[in-house]
């Protein structure tokens, strides 16, 4: 993952869990069944994440505690950062659902056609 050079601090790791990631798709794997491990082949295998990227996104998910490991398995972790980002997981996706069909989203342009109530340009 690239970063800016000149604002990375290397004792500060950062996780990007936004949607599509492969940490963001991994965590929700993990997080479907928090009480069982699999080992990187089998999350390979599950996810469709390619082999060689998920070594490395375990660690940097495991650097901020939201994944466990016990040689050669991988599980979510247990602490309150789980519940926050499993709340936040499904709390976009409940908005996502009640308003995927927002008439707003659908039509570009629509705030160009609202009338300046501001009283300047009277």
């Amino acid at each position: 993952m690239p970063v800016d050079f000149e604002t990375h601090e290397p004792g500060n790791p950062r996780v990007d869990l936004s949607e599509g990631t492969n940490a963001r798709r991994l965590l929700e794997f993990l997080l479907k069944t928090p009480t069982v491990g699999y080992t990187p082949a089998e999350l390979a295998k599950e996810t469709g994440i390619p082999r060689g990227s998920i070594g490395p996104t375990l660690k940097r998910l495991e650097s901020v505690g939201l994944v466990r490991h016990k040689e050669p398995y991988w599980a979510a972790a247990e602490d309150d950062r789980i519940a926050a980002a499993t709340a936040a997981f499904l709390g976009v996706e409940a908005v996502a659902d009640t308003y995927s069909d927002d008439w707003y989203a659908e039509n570009d342009g629509w705030a160009e056609e609202l009338p300046d109530l501001s009283g300047e340009g009277s």
